[in-house]
This record gives C-alpha cells, sequence and structure tokens, in this order.
C-alpha cells in the first residue's frame, strides 16, 4: 500500500484532527485516512447533473398544490 506526507499543517487543524480522532476512537494516521477514503468515495455531482436533477424533481412536483407553511408554523405556535 502507498504512503503519503504531508508537511506544514497548520497546528489547528492538526489539533482539530486530533480531537476528532479522540472522538471517534481511531490515531491520528487512521482518522485522516477514514477522511480521505471517505471525502473520494462519495459521489460527486457536478453543476449540469445538479440543475438536471432539480428541473427533474421540478417537473415531478408540477401541478402539486402545497399548503402555505406560514400559516402552519403560525397554527403551531398559537398552540
Amino acid at each position: 500500500m502507498a504512503q503519503i506526507l504531508v508537511r506544514n499543517l497548520d497546528d489547528e487543524v492538526v489539533k482539530k484532527l486530533k480531537d476528532r480522532a479522540k472522538k471517534n476512537g481511531r490515531s491520528l494516521q487512521a482518522e485522516a485516512k477514514n477522511m480521505l477514503e471517505q471525502e473520494l468515495s462519495s459521489q460527486k455531482v457536478d453543476m449540469e447533473t445538479a440543475r438536471r436533477m432539480c428541473e427533474e424533481i421540478r417537473e415531478q412536483l408540477k401541478g402539486r398544490k402545497f399548503p402555505d407553511t406560514v400559516e402552519l408554523i403560525r397554527e403551531d405556535r398559537d398552540r
């Protein structure tokens, strides 16, 4: 397996990473490895795809009537 070395990290970044590792019960190295793996394995959507998805959702919801949320919130607060 390959290894990497990251130099010149800000002290505050290292502190936050150590705190996060401790909270998750991992070593500093294991936490950094997990963060990198999670970030790189998560599916990213480019802007054009996001716009297309939004348009598809709008099309699916087209013509539906939705309640006025202001009235619902006020009703809930008045209880």
